[in-house]
């Protein structure tokens, strides 16, 4: 796909946002701006999940999941990429459900709405999703950030994006086991995610290679 002039919308949370990079023109959507001569628009705000929230956040910004933030983003958007899932991994309070769920009570039937609400508003865009990365106690089951109960690990929440991803046909990058990103590896957290969620710099730079190249072959 040719991105010069495209008008991309990327939809997600604080690493769309921009938490972690030391200047703003550092966040990939920006680094693929200058890279590509597409004109891209960030729709990132920090905290907030695919998910609703059933018990209200402390910070009642958190509780604006991707769905209700749909009608703000620019109407002719060509591409829209959503970047989304470590949070409700992270603090989110919905189940995880099933696959054919289609109620915003879980995780997956969120997540399946919000596809379809996407596709509604864009029925000519090429839309794409980005799996989380890899994050600090990813792994970890039993209670989350918020002493709420955890189902499963963060890997099955990039599963059940990739599945319902499919249905639609929509593609997937899979940054969880194609970003290099892994905090679990001194090395890498230091170079690159530093607080074990959030890319710096040179993190986003490298999501945006990953990106660009995937884009590339749509």
């Amino acid at each position: 796909m040719e991105l010069k002039n495209k008008k991309i919308a990327f939809l997600g949370d604080s690493i769309t946002e921009g938490h972690g990079v030391a200047e703003p023109e550092n966040i990939f959507w920006n680094v693929i701006a200058r890279r590509s001569g597409a004109e891209t628009y960030g729709y990132g705000i920090g905290g907030t999940r695919i998910a609703p929230q059933i018990h209200p956040s402390v910070e009642p910004k958190w509780d604006r999941y991707f769905a209700s933030r749909v009608e703000d983003m620019i109407p002719d958007a060509d591409i829209v990429v959503v970047f989304g899932g470590t949070n409700d991994f992270g603090h989110g309070d919905a189940p995880m459900g099933t696959l054919t769920d289609r109620s915003e009570g879980s995780f997956c039937g969120a997540f399946r709405l919000l596809l379809e609400k996407l596709i509604l508003h864009y029925p000519d865009a090429q839309i794409v999703v980005m799996t989380p990365l890899h994050r600090d106690s990813e792994n970890q089951i039993g209670v989350n950030e918020i002493g709420l109960r955890r189902e499963i690990p963060l890997e099955g929440y990039v599963d059940a994006i990739i599945a319902i991803s499919g249905y639609y046909g929509i593609p997937v990058l899979d940054l969880y086991r194609v970003s290099g990103l892994q905090p679990a590896v001194a090395v890498l957290k230091e170079r690159y995610m530093p607080d074990g969620l959030h890319p710096n710099d040179q993190g986003h730079a490298r999501i945006a290679d990953k990106l660009l190249g995937f884009l590339h072959t749509l």
